[in-house]
């Protein structure tokens, strides 16, 4: 694993690996060739994963998806990420005395160049109805990439957490796990709500909510969906058989944006299947739906971050990273409290509100209970009873 602080910790035999594959003792301040040398490597991988979509689009890409792709600005972002990668290779290779970080840069872009790259000629017609989403996985990481990692580099709540701190690994498995396998999430996702809707559909309510103009749907799926997570994510604090699941979530001791990721598949079909019933019935258009997918995704997200400024106008009506870091808690006085994901209001309605106004939390991860490390011991160990 690369250098930092947090990474002296050997807590996975996944991170150690890293450590060993990657890691040495020179600095990683900017002009280290550190910073170049992970950009080289970041770079390199989404440069070969773009130009497998390309290649193999039947098996690889979204049937929805693809042809919602503006092409040849794709294949501009692959040809850029091959060229840039080659360039944060070579300066790594110059400034860091190790070249692991730059061979392996350099290595995937090379790899990417020789299949093709942004240049591979795709099929006139893909009838496939079933992709693994790769391209939608890569357009995912990238964008969480680009904006999340420089607001916790630039304004850090803890400066010397880095972005590599221990267990990094374990929840960059559960960030493959979650977003990778998109279009089967979205079809258990909702199933329940298409089970559902024959037997509680209201026409007349569809009818009327559909009309709404797009902003007033928006507002209100982000409303129902608050109150409806509020109520299935008490459960699965309350619920011992739930909690073994949800537990998985809690585990996590270092907050950032990936740490969200963090979830067992169960957690996450239940919750998102079980939120998806009442924005059906209601009627809300497919564009609504999909707007509050991408909103959930970014604010979810943000509000795990390791981010010090405070919007403290903003506090009492949106979930921010501070309000959120408490619900993390490991202190006694935090437990159980904070569920809401977007209106902190709704906790204040329910009297689950802890929200210190001077202080944010000291420890985070689980109080009197544990979770045995690594993604699949994770996996396995809820439906096993621990």
């Amino acid at each position: 694993m690369l250098k930092s602080t947090a990474l002296r910790r050997e807590d996975g035999m996944s991170d150690e690996f890293f450590r060993k594959a990657f890691g040495d003792d020179e600095p990683v301040h900017i002009g280290s060739g550190w910073i170049s040398g992970v950009c080289g490597v970041f770079l390199g991988l989404l440069a070969l994963g773009g130009t497998l979509c390309l290649r193999f689009p039947q098996i690889l890409t979204l049937p929805d998806a693809r042809a919602k792709y503006p092409i040849e600005i794709m294949r501009l972002l692959i040809q850029g990420a091959i060229l840039m990668a080659f360039v944060f290779a070579a300066a790594s290779a110059v400034m860091r005395q190790r070249k692991i970080l730059a061979l392996t840069g350099a290595a995937l872009a090379l790899a990417a160049a020789a299949l093709g790259g942004g240049t591979v000629p795709l099929p006139q017609e893909v009838g496939t109805k079933y992709g693994i989403g790769l391209d939608w996985f890569l357009l995912d990481l990238f964008v969480m990439v680009l904006v999340f990692v420089p607001l916790e580099r630039i304004w850090a709540l803890h400066p010397g957490q880095g972005t590599f701190r221990a267990e990094w690994t374990t929840d960059s498995f559960y960030f493959v796990a979650t977003h990778l396998p998109a279009q089967l999430l979205t079809f258990l996702m909702l199933a329940p709500a298409a089970l559902a809707a024959p037997w509680l559909a209201i026409p007349k309510l569809q009818a009327v909510v559909g009309n709404w103009p797009f902003v007033v749907q928006l507002l209100l799926v982000i409303l129902v969906a608050d109150l409806s997570q509020y109520v299935v994510h008490r459960a699965f604090h309350k619920i011992p058989v739930l909690w073994r699941f949800h537990a998985v979530h809690h585990s996590i001791r270092t907050m950032d944006w990936i740490a969200g990721s963090r979830s067992h598949f169960f957690d996450i079909v239940v919750t998102r299947g079980l939120i998806m019933i009442p924005l059906a019935l209601c009627g809300f258009s497919q564009g609504a739906i999909v707007g509050y997918i991408l909103f959930v995704s970014f604010h979810a997200t943000f509000s795990h971050l390791d981010f010090r400024p405070r919007t403290i106008w903003l506090e009492n009506y949106l979930v921010t990273p501070r309000y959120h870091h408490w619900h993390h808690s490991a202190e006694d006085e935090a437990i159980d409290c904070n569920f809401a994901i977007h209106f902190p209001w709704i906790d204040r309605m329910f009297g689950t509100q802890h929200f210190p106004k001077d202080r944010w939390p000291k420890t985070y991860g689980l109080s009197g209970s544990s979770v045995r490390p690594g993604f699949f011991r994770q996996f396995v160990d809820p439906f096993l009873g621990r």
